[in-house]
């Protein structure tokens, strides 16, 4: 705790000292809000008077809220997309990125089912629906049910460009609105496949290989797992100099905020 306290202290000598009653609010991806959380845990500690909020309702919500004004950060787990760019800007929003982390989408399985490795080419055909047993992938005989994030996730948007290539999704899709959902299905579920940042990995689902490659830290840092993304935040123009918004978005390259990372399952982007 001394340790803490201590390290909080120079955190806010080195940021720039004591902060004046303020808010701060922080809308977006379910996948990057652990990270927003921990960081806001943080911060409440080091500045007691600010008033700083996290909401995790997707990331196409955290774009709009940006654009709109209703928050100061918006949290995404993809890059922002064109037209979210353009109705930003016509409401005089600029929409600045700043990634924090990277992660990989992990596709995942009931920790009973012996499959350990698919190739992206099956697993695509297991959403489209064109293998509907796992018996067709080396498995057992037995029913495949498909979970799939709702399709105005961040976490969606990067599965359906990289592993379906933009290929439909078949009508037997079972759609969830966040990780945590994704990962209680698969869990409680034999036949499932679905698909979580890395950050939600644990023992109670099965990551698979895809493309023989392991989704762990060195493979997603390196680019080689094939489905690995940088985690971003989004703020309007880039922030004031020793704001907090800028303290915020900067605090991933602390020792500290790479702890937190780290903490949270995510890949950080410095090497303490």
């Amino acid at each position: 705790m001394q340790k803490m306290l201590i390290s909080a202290l120079l955190f806010s000598l080195l940021v720039g000292g004591s902060v004046q009653a303020q808010t701060l609010q922080i809308e977006g991806s379910t996948t990057v809000g652990p990270i927003a959380d921990a960081f806001a845990e943080y911060f409440k500690r080091v500045y007691p008077d600010l008033n700083i909020t996290v909401k995790k309702t997707g990331s196409g919500d955290g774009a709009a809220a940006l654009a709109d004004g209703r928050c100061d950060i918006a949290t995404m787990s993809r890059f922002m997309k064109d037209k979210e760019f353009k109705d930003a800007v016509g409401n005089g929003v600029y929409p600045v990125a700043h990634v924090v982390a990277m992660d990989g989408v992990c596709v995942v399985v009931h920790p009973s089912n012996p499959v350990g490795a698919l190739t992206t080419a099956q697993i695509r055909d297991i959403y489209a629906g064109k293998i509907t047993n796992w018996s067709q992938v080396g498995g057992p005989s037995m029913p495949i049910v498909v979970i799939s994030r709702d399709t105005s996730s961040g976490t969606y948007e990067t599965f359906d460009e990289i592993v379906m290539a933009k290929q439909p999704m078949g009508p037997g899709v079972e759609y969830v609105n966040a990780n945590p959902q994704a990962h209680a299905r698969v869990k409680t579920t034999q036949g499932a496949i679905g698909y979580v940042g890395i950050g939600f990995l644990d023992r109670e689902v099965k990551a698979i290989m895809v493309d023989q490659v392991a989704p762990n830290r060195q493979t997603i840092a390196s680019g080689v797992y094939p489905v690995a993304r940088p985690l971003f935040l989004f703020t309007n123009g880039y922030p004031k100099l020793g704001s907090m918004v800028h303290r915020f978005c900067a605090f991933y390259l602390t020792e500290k905020g790479q702890e937190l990372v780290e903490a949270k399952g995510f890949v950080p982007l410095t090497a303490y």
